[in-house]
């Protein structure tokens, strides 16, 4: 029997209905929120494939056309691969519930939200946040909730808790946060809520502003977090006991002999490759002593090496306050950087920060080169791309390429993000803008590499940005009270740490950030302390980058098209696409420009050549050119009658010159002075208010 429960949540009600629909999934709820509809599955097996040592999860978040009363694009007219918003909403629920599985369960898990329906003032990503808490919460799968998650804006000094889609156009501030319910820390309320996860942007914004929005995002989940506990008393299953392998002691010990002290020696190597040859041999080694085969390690001897290295790598950054690579907590790798290395590119960045490269590519655009995007919220036109590769050879790995993963596309919206703000209006620089980073090597944060690197491939392409952004990756080591925050972290740094979080800015504020948090619960000090942290090192890294360039380039790149944009009247659009497209076509073959025309009467024209575009806006304005009175056009003659000539001022504008100012002496008959195809000067002498235009030849022989 299906329940529902309700409650307020950020002024508006949000309502769960649980046993509902999805009867065969472990744990299934349906969320309402005003008329967004999202229904939330939870699904985990009872069997473990052999040989599994990892939590086998899988996320998906779709979005049904059908919930917006739209019928997809596309010969097939059905949903396809998962869109760009489908992926990141989908990595935001699985970074959020991931680290909340209990140790050693590996049994497979499938998360499914489905939007149903949707409108555009209430969040379908904080539904489907919600409904997943309550699936997992009310299932017999173990699971560490409740959780909640929440979109934070700003208008002005007001902060939003789930702004409507309007809201959001004006705010300067979209944050998503997950809070986890944990047990109050002074006892003076029923719980706390502690950030688990945080994904979101900025115009700008300081440290302080940030914190404040994180504390308001954190107490709006409270009414939330109280209906799950409601829901899960009323309707919660027992949770499922599972199998967990309890390693031998005599194993542990077994292992430790074999690897401690080479483990202790490797990871005093500050190259990574070097680092992971030595690892490898170690590996080599007790597979020799503890296996009778050569297939690899037993998992559960696999599992004690990872906790050895895990154990190490703590050990020696907490207590004995060295990194691998022998840098204090705030030190920044070795930066360089490079610009204008690609010849042909309209611009181009190269940043190198220790053992991780990317290169960045400008390529400049027309309007006709904007991605349209189909959402089930409505259509976005950018005007600014931002693509992210991450080939096998960065990582020394040989296997097959494929297209981008959900990594790619999540590392290149978040340097989208960072770099978003920083850029001119579309009315200021008209062209479609994209940025492709290559990783060419990584070893720690490779996104924040790009931010930076694309900022300076913008600089070298004459992009007008406002400002120079970089971006850089933090960890965080903690034992009880002892806290170590790491700047600058690499990849072993960032599997061995309890937060990773990534800060990208200006010298002014924060852009773009990411967090995920593996800890229980995170002091807002060492928050606090962590993104001061950020900016210090932020900072280090903008100055390094302005050593390379300060400021964008004067000119574009000489294979950069020049756009020229003017406008016509709304109403002369048609003139100048002409019949069946006819003009516009006549203009771009006779010039050889690019042109687009907007249902505003915004025209744009690109080309290499200075002259073709001259030409094209020539073009266009005799098409679209309104009759002065007193002014003397060179015209043609299309008809000649008994009273005078008419005659084609401009294109498809007729003007009558009457027989009596064809000459200053008498004309008998039309044809002594003018004939049909004559070219003719005439002076505009009258226009009525039908629009008929009376000209004269006789004044402009004058």
């Amino acid at each position: 029997m299906s329940e529902v429960f309700k409650t307020t949540f950020a002024g508006r009600d949000i309502s769960v209905k649980t046993n509902y629909l999805a009867g065969q999934a472990d744990g299934s709820a349906v969320v309402t929120y005003g008329d967004t509809v999202v229904l939330v599955t939870a699904v985990s097996l009872k069997t473990k494939r052999e040989g599994l040592d990892f939590l086998p999860l899988t996320v998906d978040y779709q979005e049904k056309t059908f919930a917006a009363g739209k019928i997809p694009g596309g010969f097939f007219k059905r949903e396809g691969r998962l869109n760009e918003k489908e992926i990141l909403t989908s990595r935001i629920i699985d970074r959020s519930i991931r680290p909340l599985f209990p140790e050693g369960y590996f049994y497979e898990i499938q998360v499914i939200a489905t939007v149903l329906s949707v409108d555009d003032e209430n969040d379908s990503d904080v539904a489907a946040m919600l409904g997943t808490s309550v699936a997992l919460g009310i299932s017999d799968i173990p699971f560490k909730g409740p959780i909640a998650g929440v979109r934070v804006g700003r208008l002005g000094e007001k902060l939003i808790c789930n702004p409507s889609a309007e809201e959001m156009g004006e705010s300067d501030l979209d944050l998503f946060l997950v809070g986890r319910k944990v047990p109050s820390a002074d006892g003076k309320r029923d719980f706390d809520v502690n950030l688990i996860m945080l994904e979101g942007g900025a115009r700008e914004i300081p440290e302080d502003e940030i914190l404040n929005a994180i504390s308001f995002g954190l107490e709006s989940m409270r009414p939330s977090i109280e209906l799950q506990d409601n829901i899960c008393q009323a309707v919660g299953k027992t949770k499922r006991e599972f199998e967990l392998i309890e390693i031998k002691d005599e194993l542990r010990k077994e292992v430790k002999d074999i690897a401690y002290a080479g483990l202790k020696d490797a990871y005093l190597e500050g190259r990574k490759l070097e680092r992971y040859a030595k690892i490898g041999e170690i590996k080599k080694k007790m597979v020799e002593e503890l296996s009778s085969t050569d297939t690899g390690l037993d998992p559960q001897a696999k599992t004690v090496f990872e906790e050895l290295e895990r154990e190490i790598l703590r050990n020696m950054i907490l207590k004995d306050k060295r990194r691998i690579d022998g840098r204090s907590s705030r030190d920044i790798r070795t930066i360089t950087s490079e610009v204008g290395i690609l010849p042909r590119t309209h611009g181009s960045g190269l940043f190198t920060r220790g053992e991780t490269q990317a290169l960045v590519a400008l390529t400049l655009g027309t309007s006709s080169d904007e991605q349209r995007l189909d959402f089930i919220d409505g259509e976005e036109m950018r005007t600014f791309m931002l693509h992210y590769n991450f080939p096998p050879f960065s990582v020394g790995e040989a296997r097959f390429l494929r297209g981008p993963g959900r990594r790619e596309i999540g590392h290149g919206a978040l340097a989208r993000r960072a770099l978003l703000p920083i850029l001119p209006s579309h009315e200021e620089f008209p062209y479609t803008i994209r940025l492709v980073s290559e990783v060419l090597s990584s070893n720690g944060s490779s996104s924040m590499a790009t931010v930076c690197g694309g900022c300076l491939a913008l600089m070298d392409g004459g992009v007008p940005v406002k400002d120079t952004v970089a971006g850089i990756a933090m960890g965080l080591l903690k034992e009880g009270d002892e806290v170590v925050i790491l700047s600058d972290i690499l990849g072993d740094e960032d599997h061995a740490g309890d937060m990773d979080f990534k800060v990208c800015g200006t010298k002014k504020g924060i852009t773009a950030l990411q967090m995920d948090i593996k800890v229980d619960r995170l002091a807002e000090d060492i928050l606090k302390d962590a993104l001061y942290q950020a900016r210090e090192g932020r900072e280090f890294i903008v100055g390094k980058l302005n050593e390379t360039m300060t400021t964008p380039r004067e000119d574009l790149s000489a294979y950069a098209p020049r756009i020229t944009t003017m406008t016509v009247k709304q109403e002369k659009i048609r003139d100048v696409i002409g019949t069946g497209g006819k003009n516009i076509r006549h203009i771009i073959s006779e010039t050889g420009v690019s042109m687009n025309v907007d249902d505003d009467g915004t025209v744009t024209i690109a080309s290499n050549d200075a002259q073709a575009s001259e030409r094209a806006v020539a073009m266009v304005k005799a098409l679209t050119e309104e009759p002065e009175i007193g002014r003397i056009y060179e015209g043609t003659v299309k008809k000649v009658l008994d009273f005078g000539a008419f005659v084609e001022i401009l294109p498809g504008t007729d003007g009558l010159v009457h027989i009596s100012q064809l000459d200053n002496k008498r004309v008998d008959k039309v044809t002594d002075v003018l004939n049909e195809g004559d070219t003719v000067r005439v002076k505009v002498l009258e226009i009525d208010r039908s629009g008929k235009i009376r000209l004269s030849r006789k004044d402009a022989l004058e």
